[in-house]
């Protein structure tokens, strides 16, 4: 029987934060819950620890936390679940996340706060544009088309391994759909609601990161590969490569239409292209810039 645990990435969200790991628990679905305190000044780690989580630190920056996160997660667990301290991700969607992978028929599902029920307010304008932009790039480059860059998701604890992660800041769940997409994971999109965030840090970083995602997407592609001084050139080249992308990979992913009960789902195929690790390192947002460039290279 697959085990589950779940990973919260934490930075100063002593409000929130005992509230989240009880909702986590009260599922019934996961093993454990793993705290990350991202280097909080206030109660975050107490707080996390008296609602019943196991608490790790690590240093700042959000791809940090979720690796230090996953690294932790009990030698049994089979699936990891992410999902944010804040309070807008609603734990009890957790199920649906844990259950096509426990069933096999998928490794990797994430969910989309555009296509579930939202508070007014609780996602801005720009973030809903960019998941918009970033979808219909990803389904240029891989075949896949993603409608959301949600924190919440789930994933095979093996083939989470497999990805390689290596971004340390807000690019982490950018570059973890975009290997997942590239390695021909079988992925399902599932709606989830969205509500306003309880407390924590300011979320501006994030959203800076959001809004300058989608210039990166449409940017790098185009830029076609890197070492072309010629910029006629390089656009050209690029464009001719999202067209051999779009050609080479079909539509391959399942978005569910129902807030509750199974998702469906329909057994994806892709062409895998594993290649070699990616190379310009950890720091800042290098390894999703290198994966368009990649991309734009095949």
């Amino acid at each position: 029987m697959s085990k589950a645990s779940v990973v919260i990435p934490a930075l100063n969200e002593e409000e929130p934060i005992a509230g989240v790991v009880r909702e986590c628990l009260a599922t019934g679905v996961p093993t454990e819950v793993i705290v990350v305190d991202n280097g909080s000044t206030d109660r975050t780690a107490e707080r996390a620890c008296e609602a019943g989580a196991r608490v790790i630190t690590a240093p700042r920056g959000y791809g940090r936390a979720c690796a230090a996160g996953a690294r932790a997660v009990s030698a049994e667990c089979d699936i990891v679940v992410f999902l944010d301290g804040d309070g807008s991700d609603i734990p009890v969607f957790i199920s649906q996340f844990v259950e096509p992978i426990a069933r096999g028929t998928h490794d990797f599902v994430i969910g989309s706060r555009t296509r579930g029920q939202r508070e007014t307010g609780s996602m801005n304008f720009q973030q809903i544009l960019s998941g918009r932009i970033f979808g219909r790039i990803m389904q240029l480059l891989y075949g896949v088309r993603y409608t959301d860059m949600c924190p919440f998701r789930a994933i095979r604890r093996d083939a989470l391994a497999k990805l390689d992660m290596r971004e340390e800041t807000y690019g982490w769940n950018l570059e973890m759909q975009m290997k997942a997409a590239r390695a021909g994971l079988r992925i399902l999109e599932i709606p989830v609601n969205h509500r306003h965030r309880t407390g924590g840090e300011d979320p501006g970083q994030l959203r800076r990161v959001e809004v300058r995602h989608p210039g990166q997407v449409l940017g790098a592609p185009l830029r076609g590969p890197a070492g072309h001084g010629d910029e006629h050139q390089g656009r050209q080249k690029g464009n001719d490569a999202i067209r051999r992308q779009a050609h080479n990979h079909p539509f391959q992913l399942d978005v569910t239409e129902a807030l509750s009960g199974r998702p469906k789902e329909t057994p994806i195929n892709p062409k895998p292209d594993v290649g070699s690790s990616l190379g310009s390192g950890p720091r800042g947002l290098g390894s999703v810039t290198d994966e368009f460039r990649r991309a734009a290279r095949s």
